[in-house]
């Protein structure tokens, strides 16, 4: 008989935590759905932008209110979550989120780094899957406005006091900024190569991470910037499966909306042999699909439009034979009200037609896989109108409303997407 020693039956004791997490199969793409280890894979998921901030050690960590969000997250069926990477640039920049990950170029704040790590290891334990953007179109993590900054374009104007015009000007330069990119792609590897410090794990051996994705709501910004944004998109594409041939890539695109009106550029960039599913993002209160002063009368309305949205990127993705997933879409409280007492029925009347669409298309195995709503607020409670350090996180970034689009524990928006989690897991 085989006897082990009681420092080696310890050794396993103490690993049993990490090697829970080895039975997790990678999510793949066959056809026009995901899968995960043979089986379909639809669902409802949510966006966790600050999940390795909360994760870290450092000041915005808190690790026992992120395992209780996870553990939240995991009971009502949400396995799905999507995360910044990292935000870009000094801190103390306003409207942006701290603390970020890039300090300059190429040159890490390990903390955050150290976050992801562990928030990776959490989510393996518990068979969640993480999708991980690595830039962002918008200043509220840095992004093209920090790179175009540092490749000395000068100081970055922002959105909020600037104004759009002004805005869009700067960062549409980043389409055919060669120096950006080389950046970007330093960083890029430099995320790609790690070796998780907690598993022992290099992150392109990591089942917990369903996908890359190049950006959140990544955007040509003109008519003009179009080519080279689309030459940049392939060629990254390119780079990020060069490094990383086991998991899935996404753009991050915002579908029609984030394509200058222009679907068939949205077609051409998803058609790219390198990315793997499609995504759309639907934001009826900043489309103005609907009227905020009368949620009530005009809410058929927002999700009509959205019905029609789904519809016509579905038929594209049917086409390229990829899977659609709507990795964005919100929809604020009643009477656009911020805290977490106000009711969320309209809201609730929003999210139940999209899961509906889903439940449908997981029946027939059609091509509209998951959605992830914006965002989850969980256990956090909104201290101000606008983010200060020291705030709880929320799902809204540092330059929106804080408490606007979040999904609290004690909303009855949780015990929606819990019945529709366990409707999709019998598809």
């Amino acid at each position: 008989m085989c006897r082990l020693s009681k420092s080696y039956v310890v050794a396993i004791i103490i690993m049993l935590p990490i090697l829970s997490g080895y039975g997790q199969g990678f999510v793949k793409q066959k056809n026009c759905h995901l899968e995960i280890s043979g089986k379909p894979y639809y669902y409802v998921g949510t966006n966790f932008w600050y999940g390795a901030i909360l994760a870290s050690k450092g000041w915005g960590g808190d690790r026992i209110r992120l395992k209780k969000e996870l553990d939240a997250l995991k009971a009502n069926g949400i396995n799905n979550l999507r995360i910044l990477v990292g935000g870009d640039g000094p801190d103390g920049v306003p409207t942006r989120i701290e603390p970020t990950l890039q300090k300059t170029p190429g040159v890490y704040n390990d903390t955050i780094f150290d976050g992801l790590d562990f928030l990776l290891k959490e989510m393996g334990k518990r068979k969640m899957y993480a999708v991980l953007y690595l830039n962002n179109s918008w200043e509220w993590s840095g992004g093209y406005s920090q790179y175009l900054n540092w490749a000395g374009y000068g100081p970055f104007p922002s959105l909020n006091v600037d104004g759009w015009n002004v805005f869009r000007k700067y960062v549409e330069k980043y389409a055919d900024c060669e120096f950006c990119h080389e950046m970007f792609k330093n960083h890029v590897r430099n995320v790609l190569t790690r070796t998780n410090r907690y598993t022992d794990r290099r992150y392109v051996d990591d089942p917990a991470i369903m996908a890359w994705q190049i950006g959140n709501e990544p955007r040509a910004f003109s008519n003009e910037a179009k080519p080279a944004f689309t030459r940049w998109i392939k060629e990254i594409a390119a780079y990020i499966k060069s490094i990383d041939g086991n998991h899935l890539l996404s753009i991050g695109s915002e579908g029609e909306r984030g394509c200058e009106e222009d679907i068939q550029m949205w077609e051409t960039i998803h058609a790219d042999k390198n990315i793997d599913y499609t995504t759309i993002h639907i934001w009826p209160y900043n489309w103005k699909w609907f009227d905020q002063n009368d949620i009530k009368g005009t809410v058929q309305k927002a999700i009509d439009k959205t019905a029609d949205y789904l519809q016509r990127h579905k038929t594209i993705a049917r086409r390229i034979n990829k899977p659609l997933v709507v990795e964005e879409f919100g929809f604020p409280r009643d009477n656009v009200n911020f805290m977490p007492e106000s009711t969320t029925r309209y809201r609730d009347l929003y999210y139940d037609s999209l899961f509906k669409a889903l439940q449908k298309c997981a029946s027939g195995k059609d091509v509209f896989a998951g959605c992830n709503f914006w965002a989850w607020g969980g256990y956090g409670i909104p201290k101000h109108v606008n983010w200060q350090r020291g705030d709880d996180y929320l799902g809204d970034p540092a330059q929106e409303e804080q408490g606007l689009n979040s999904v609290f524990i004690t909303d009855t928006t949780i015990k929606l997407i819990q019945k529709t989690n366990l409707l999709l897991q019998t598809k």
